[in-house]
Order: structure tokens, then C-alpha cells, then sequence
């Protein structure tokens, strides 16, 4: 290698690992990712540390577990550590960001960054919000789709695709490429806020699929009792407890097919530049996203599982250097193992504190490890998963249940716990045992887990909807007119 690779991370919100079309989906239109999985090693069975925002990006810039960062959820990461950006900064590495970071609870730290294009959800004093007023588009309250009750609708986009914020983020880090420094080689992280939702897509990308092409949900027999109190607590404040709605949800699903296909033509944009600068080759590039998304799955919508919609996400990785092309590989990886691909890479070392594991080494069957771990936990419940080869574990504190499956099997749709009880516990006992090793003592009880009292959403189907109304409207409102707080009114976003 004549000199280190520059490392280009490429990164979405909220997308499950089956909305690629070089991948097995017949239906959605990728052609950017199709050539990065026709270049590159696909890692078909990569889990989310934890299938929530926050938490997810903390495991992935320290290269630790849940459980170790101390972040389990949207709740604030651990400021003292040393994160991918600053451990490549200090190596030379010109370090830029652009779009979502979604750091917590400063969201403008540069964690690293030599330099950021800041925009966030839900913002309107952010550089995207000063980008739109500058366009004279200041009049737009909600940017990237209209929340609350309206969060799953399909909506069309308030501004044209030129001044969308997929198209700013690819802007900003095409910007960042032409004026960069090139005595230093790069690491960029552009990082996208769809297709997480509000599922909003600008004209004419909004009628790209018709509704009749989607496939129906997967609901197989039974499949509530697959479900745990978070899939059923998201159900709620999520509007979407009350009934279900099939022609409703093809165009749900169309929107976010959509979403992700204007992501994908933003991705060859960037792709394309470093390939005419003869750069492409000299790149690492890794395609992945923080968590999926259930989209009507076993009747579930959202994140906070660790059934597959929501906890298998897609990634990519190509190099020529390190990575065989058109290859797949379904060895269990994680969001953990992106830092060490990156340093290895680099060839620098990795922190005796990362516990992931160089995708290249994984892929040439180098592997150490067993399985991967996944964690929600909001301080008061929590979800546990365990992932490996054969088997996904699954433990939900909240309803004292756990569940197995078979991954050879496919899909999941049996819960093989009751029929299988030595490998459930076998399951149990090694993450057990993991987290006891760790020093992680919260849900343990001897060898077993710890019993806390029964949760479950409230009976009245009113009551813990959740309100995320963005910019204050208040008083916008004619003399005589004043918008009206329901009982449940939450400012805040879950």
C-alpha cells in the first residue's frame, strides 16, 4: 500500500438491511449501492449495538458495547472517551462531518472534527436552516417532514429536491472534497437523516413507486406474540395502535422506498466525484445506517427491537486493498466493528478498549468472536439480544420473556424458546456471564436475570401519544384562534 487510505463513511438513518436491490430486493431502485455491493464485501448478518439512534452511533465511534458506554439509549454518551474522529485526527487524518450526528447532549460537538456541515433533526438554527433562509425558504417550520400524528403518513416534501436535505448533505461533502487538503488523506462521515421519518420526499422522486408494487408487511401467524412491551409502547406513541390500514401502509412503504432511493442517488454523486479524481480506489468506503425500521412488520412500527426489520442494517465495505469484490458474507458484525476496519486500514493500532473486530479480517474468516450483543435500556427497562451464526437470543426485562430463533430459518417467525429450552438457556447464560465479565451487574441476578415489576402501555389507546410539533406555532394563530394541548402533550421527542 503506497500510502493510507482515505475513509469515506456513508451513512443513513433508520434503514433496514433488505432495501437493497443487489441484495435480494426486487422491488427498490439502488443502483449506486448495487455497484458498491458489485465492488465490495456485503456483510448480510451486521447487527446494531442498539437499535436507537444515539446509542448506536456512541458504540460505533468507541467501538464498545451499550453496556460499556454507559449510552443504552437516547440518553447522553460518555464525554470523556476517545472517539474513531479524534484517534484518526491524531494520526494526520483531515476529519470533516457532514449531516446528522445526532451526538448527545451537545450536539454541536466536534468530537474529533477539524470541521462540521451541522444539521440535525428538528432544528431550524442549524447550517441547513441557515442555508434555507438564505434560499428565501425561511417560511418552512418542518424541513424534513411534519412529526406527531403525521410522523407515518407519506408526506411530499415542502421544498424542491435541489434545496432537500439529502441533496445539502451531498452538497456539503462534495464541497468538502474539492476544497479539501490534499497533502492529508480524509476521513468524511456523511451522514443522511432519511429514510427515518417522517417519510418525505421531494417531487419527483415522491412517484417513484406506486403503492400496488410494495410488498404486504410480513405478519405471520401469531406474530404478536412476538412482540415486546417497547414494539407495543412505540405502536402507541407513534399513532399506530388502532387499527391497521394495508393500502395505507404500501403507500407508507412506498414513501420510504423512495426516501431511500434519493439517498442512493446522492451517494453516486459523491461516489462518482472520487471516481473521476481517480480516488475511489484509494478509499474506504463503508455504507451502513444506525438501525432499520419495522414499516408494518408483525404489526410494528419503529426502532426498539431486536427483531431483524429494526436491528439488521445494511454494510458495505470497499477497498480494493483489503476487500474482495462481489463477495458476501453472513458472519454476525456489528456497528462496533467500524472503528478497527477504519484504524487497521490506516494501519494504525486499535485501543486495547475496542471490542469490534476488523471487517476485513472478519471476512477472510479471521473471526474471534462468537456472536454480537444489541441493548435498549431506558433506566427503566430494558431489551437484550445476542446474535450468532445459528441463533438470535432475545430477553425483554419488561415483560420477564425471552424468546430464540433460528437464523438459518430465514425470517422470524417462531419462537423456538419453549421448544428448545437447553439452547435457551445455553443463549441466556453467555450473555449472562458476558455481562458479569464486564463488570455490568444492572440486570443480573445471580445467573439469571433480574425480575422487574410488569410493564405495559396503558389500556386507554389516548393516553402516551407522543406530540413532536417542531417549531412553535402558537402565535402565528388569528385573534380567536389557539391550537388546543391534548392530555398527552410531550414537547420532547422519545
Amino acid at each position: 500500500m503506497s500510502r493510507r487510505p482515505n475513509i469515506l463513511l456513508l451513512f443513513t438513518d433508520q434503514q433496514r438491511a433488505d432495501t437493497i436491490g443487489a441484495l435480494g430486493n426486487p422491488v427498490i431502485q439502488t443502483p449506486t449501492l448495487d455497484s458498491l455491493v458489485r465492488e465490495g464485501t456485503s456483510f448480510t448478518s451486521a447487527y446494531t449495538p442498539s437499535p436507537v439512534c444515539v446509542a448506536a452511533r456512541c458504540s460505533l465511534i468507541l467501538s464498545q458495547w451499550p453496556h460499556q458506554t454507559g449510552c443504552t439509549a437516547n440518553n447522553p454518551m460518555p464525554q470523556e472517551r476517545t472517539s474513531l474522529m479524534e484517534l484518526l485526527a491524531d494520526a494526520g487524518y483531515q476529519t470533516h462531518g457532514t449531516g446528522k450526528m445526532h451526538f448527545s447532549p451537545d450536539s454541536r460537538k466536534l468530537w474529533g472534527y477539524e470541521s462540521r456541515d451541522y444539521s440535525e433533526e428538528c432544528l431550524r438554527q442549524d447550517d441547513f436552516g441557515a442555508f434555507l433562509r438564505a434560499q428565501g425558504y425561511d417560511h418552512i417550520m418542518d424541513p424534513q417532514g411534519v412529526r406527531s400524528e403525521y410522523y407515518y403518513l407519506p408526506q411530499p416534501s415542502q421544498l424542491p429536491a435541489r434545496l432537500h436535505n439529502t441533496t445539502w448533505v451531498a452538497d456539503r461533502s462534495l464541497d468538502f472534497l474539492q476544497r479539501r487538503d490534499t497533502s492529508r488523506p480524509f476521513f468524511l462521515w456523511t451522514s443522511f437523516i432519511k429514510p427515518h421519518p417522517p417519510f418525505e420526499v421531494p417531487v419527483p422522486w415522491n412517484r417513484l413507486y406506486k403503492p400496488t408494487q410494495m410488498p404486504m408487511p410480513f405478519l405471520p401467524d401469531g406474530c404478536e406474540g412476538l412482540l415486546s412491551y417497547w414494539n407495543r409502547l412505540q405502536n402507541r406513541y407513534k399513532w399506530r395502535d388502532r387499527g391497521r390500514d394495508l393500502q395505507l401502509l404500501r403507500t407508507m412503504r412506498a414513501a420510504y422506498y423512495a426516501c431511500i432511493s434519493f439517498v442512493d442517488y446522492n451517494l453516486g454523486r459523491i461516489l462518482s466525484y472520487l471516481r473521476e479524481a481517480n480516488e475511489l480506489d484509494n478509499t474506504l468506503v463503508i455504507f451502513t445506517s444506525d438501525h432499520g425500521e419495522m414499516l408494518g412488520d408483525y404489526g410494528s412500527y419503529g426502532k426498539r427491537t431486536m427483531l431483524d426489520p429494526a436491528a439488521n442494517v445494511p454494510l458495505i465495505a470497499r477497498y480494493p486493498e483489503r476487500f474482495d469484490p462481489d463477495v458476501q458474507r453472513r458472519t454476525a458484525v456489528s456497528l462496533v466493528d467500524v472503528l478497527p476496519t477504519c484504524l487497521q486500514a490506516a494501519g494504525l493500532d486499535v485501543p486495547e478498549s475496542a471490542v469490534g473486530e476488523d471487517l476485513a479480517a472478519v471476512a477472510a474468516g479471521q473471526s474471534r468472536r462468537e456472536e454480537v450483543i444489541s441493548q435498549y435500556s431506558d433506566g427503566r427497562t430494558a431489551l437484550y439480544g445476542l446474535v450468532s451464526g445459528e441463533w438470535k437470543y432475545i430477553y425483554s426485562a419488561a415483560d420477564n420473556r425471552e424468546w430464540l430463533y433460528a437464523r438459518p430459518e430465514g425470517r422470524e417467525c417462531r419462537d423456538l424458546s419453549a421448544e428448545l429450552p437447553e439452547v435457551t438457556r445455553e443463549r441466556r447464560l453467555r450473555l449472562l456471564r458476558r455481562f458479569h465479565q464486564d463488570g455490568y451487574e444492572e440486570p443480573l441476578a445471580g445467573n439469571e436475570w433480574r425480575v422487574y415489576p410488569p410493564t405495559d402501555v396503558p389500556q386507554d389507546p389516548e393516553e402516551g401519544l407522543l406530540y413532536q410539533e417542531g417549531a412553535d406555532v402558537r402565535g402565528m394563530f388569528p385573534e380567536g384562534y389557539a391550537p388546543v394541548d391534548g392530555p398527552s402533550w410531550r414537547p420532547r421527542g422519545i
